[in-house]
């Protein structure tokens, strides 16, 4: 898991945040394992309540809109939603045109820098390249 700052967060941006995520979830129509662990993973940090959850959790059946989502979110939380939503979207090992264009009007919702999706997939990608490396090393030394 991040070491992060989501759970200092105000609680209802927590909320905002985890519900971006379930948003992301089904913004390609199609929930894969990968992007429900993600999920559930970063849902974690959000420190929610135990009914504040299981509306989150509804939400991916019925997600928000977009619009609805990003209301409730200051600046610092925005940059951290793009951040995971940016994993999300990349979790699945694709980014569809969908998954980009929503993580485009996340950058401009929250007037962040130019460049900012292309940097974060950059990122997750060099991360998930670095988590295969080591189930690579685990599967290795099993021999």
């Amino acid at each position: 898991m991040l070491p992060d700052t989501v759970h200092k967060l105000p609680r209802e941006e927590r909320f905002a945040y985890a519900r971006l995520l379930a948003f992301m979830a089904r913004v390609d129509n199609e929930l894969t394992v990968d992007e429900m662990a993600m999920f559930e993973q970063r849902l974690g940090t959000a420190l929610l309540s135990p009914s504040q959850r299981k509306m989150i959790r509804s939400a991916l059946k019925s997600p928000p809109s977009l619009e609805e989502c990003l209301e409730g979110m200051g600046e610092e939380t925005g940059r951290l939603a793009l951040r995971d939503a940016t994993m999300m979207a990349a979790a699945d090992g694709t980014v569809d045109d969908d998954e980009r264009e929503v993580l485009f009007e996340i950058v401009e919702y929250f007037g962040l820098a130019d460049g900012s999706v292309e940097r974060l997939l950059k990122w997750a990608s060099k991360g998930y390249l670095w988590m295969q490396e080591g189930y690579d090393i685990l599967n290795e030394i099993s021999e």
